[in-house]
């Protein structure tokens, strides 16, 4: 009767195991697929990089091309207009490498301020910055354009890096993180101990932020990095033109001067290094992360 039971409950056994290979089999093809359509246009990028003025749209492949095409239009490019390229990566750079820095100060602490203290219109505030996650950024632009005239500063550094140092959802984000990895015990102890909030704050509340701070720091240096719109609106003078402004004015161009459509090519291929090098650069600190929650567990 047991061997009776034992080839009734075969097939069943079989039949659950091949539900979930199945549901793994197709799985792994919808995310091949995904990565297939991220990855497809950054591979022409790369490879187009290659093609020379003639190449690039007569005898265009998908094959990296031979010819010197990658040589000539790195140095044509930062030729062009006496190196005016390294101005605009320099721009880029003081944009979302300053307005990152300061996002991440201004988002971190008033997220922690949030999380860990209760005061009158607490919740109305973080309601508030809730309500402008959801508003478009593309809808602010013209009032923070209009603003800004008011102030005198349009077509200026601070136009780009004013607005950008505020994103409503970073401290969200820096809430809902510092509620988490933030202890409440330790801060008791540490106000029983005699320490004062700020040092509270840097003390105890900050090193385990670590990990969000990198989060948003990377999420602000990309936005800002891509951002094309504000610094369109803002700024005039191509001397202050991010690099996503000067390729685009570079293309703008193109229509007279076909040969300047492989540079722009590979001005955006240039511009796209620096976000896979920070990425790279800062994954550890997830790991460390990741390393000492698997300690403490």
């Amino acid at each position: 009767m047991s061997t009776a039971v034992l080839e009734r409950s075969g097939p069943t056994v079989r039949s659950a195991d091949r539900t979930p290979r199945r549901t793994r089999y197709l799985s792994t093809g919808i995310l091949l697929l995904g990565a297939l359509y991220c990855l497809l246009p950054v591979a022409w990028v790369v490879i187009a990089a290659t093609k020379g003025p003639g190449d690039l749209f007569t005898t265009f492949s998908f094959w990296p091309s031979v010819n010197g095409g990658f040589g000539y239009n790195i140095s044509h490019l930062l030729e062009f207009r006496d190196g005016i390229f390294w101005k605009w990566a320099g721009n880029s750079l003081l944009y979302a490498g300053a307005g990152s820095l300061l996002s991440v100060a201004i988002s971190v602490t008033a997220g922690y301020a949030l999380a860990k203290y209760r005061f009158r219109g607490r919740e109305t505030l973080f309601r508030c910055i809730l309500a402008g996650v959801l508003v478009p950024q593309i809808t602010l632009a013209v009032p923070q354009y209009l603003l800004m005239s008011k102030l005198g500063l349009v077509n200026s550094y601070w136009s780009v890096l004013l607005p950008s140092i505020i994103s409503p959802y970073c401290i969200y984000l820096s809430r809902i993180y510092a509620a988490a990895v933030v202890s409440d015990d330790m801060l008791e102890a540490g106000r029983i101990d005699g320490a004062g909030e700020y040092r509270l704050a840097w003390s105890i509340g900050m090193p385990p932020m670590i990990p969000g701070m990198v989060t948003i720091f990377l999420l602000q240096f990309v936005a800002i990095w891509n951002n094309f719109l504000l610094p369109y609106i803002m700024i005039s003078d191509d001397r202050h033109f991010p690099m996503t402004v000067g390729l685009f004015s570079m293309l703008n161009q193109g229509a007279s001067q076909p040969a300047l459509y492989s540079l722009v090519i590979m001005g955006a291929f240039l511009s796209v290094l620096p976000l896979i090098a920070l990425f790279l650069f800062l994954q550890r600190y997830w790991r460390i992360d990741l390393v000492s929650g698997a300690v403490k567990g």
